[in-house]
């Protein structure tokens, strides 16, 4: 289950606002019962943030919480698609650098309608080493161990689908403009003989 974007001050403002208890509001941020209760000592000062108006929590849901306390506050669905990556680079830490190679290689291997454009997007790599690769003259190509991005965490099964996705459609487009101008080069051929 995902934590609200900033836990403390959530905490913080569930605190001085509702009539939950300490443990519903430590479980939905993630947060131990004694930092909340430490929160609520005021020995920690933090100004507190409005999951309400983050649109992170519905106000049906508090009410539900203070209602019964064994209910589990959750996160609005809506969270996980808003804090979905944007399309500039990635940061992508150093000790999973080295498997960049390893999920290019599996990319080839496995999704060859992907454009390197794609992998690259996909992956972080850049397209000198997709065509390394592809050419089997990267400098460490003996030791490449195919492997799924997923897997090696580079990117995530909902972007790799979404990819493959969008290349299976550009390749239908394709596949349909070619048999459309063979269809179109025949008639061409047959209107001439007559």
């Amino acid at each position: 289950m995902a934590a609200p974007l900033m836990p403390k001050a959530t905490a913080a403002w569930l605190l001085d606002n509702t009539t939950l208890t300490f443990e519903q509001i430590a479980e939905f941020c993630h947060l131990h019962p004694l930092e909340v209760q430490s929160l609520a000592d005021g020995e920690t000062f933090i100004v507190g943030v409005d999951p309400i108006a983050t649109d992170q929590l519905t106000l049906e849901e508090i009410e539900a919480g203070t209602k019964d306390p064994r209910h589990k506050l959750r996160l609005k669905q809506e969270i996980s698609a808003k804090m979905r990556r944007t399309s500039g680079p990635k940061y992508t830490p150093l000790n999973r650098r080295q498997d960049k190679p390893d999920a290019v290689s599996w990319l080839l291997r496995n999704c060859g309608v992907l454009s390197d454009n794609q992998i690259i997007k996909l992956v972080g790599t850049t397209k000198n080493t997709i065509d390394k690769i592809r050419e089997r003259t990267h400098w460490n190509f003996k030791n490449l161990k195919p492997r799924n991005p997923v897997e090696l965490e580079l990117c995530t099964q909902a972007d790799l689908d979404e990819a493959l996705e969008l290349a299976n459609k550009r390749e239908a487009r394709a596949q349909e403009a070619e048999t459309a101008s063979k269809k179109a080069s025949k008639e061409k051929k047959s209107s001439k003989v007559k």
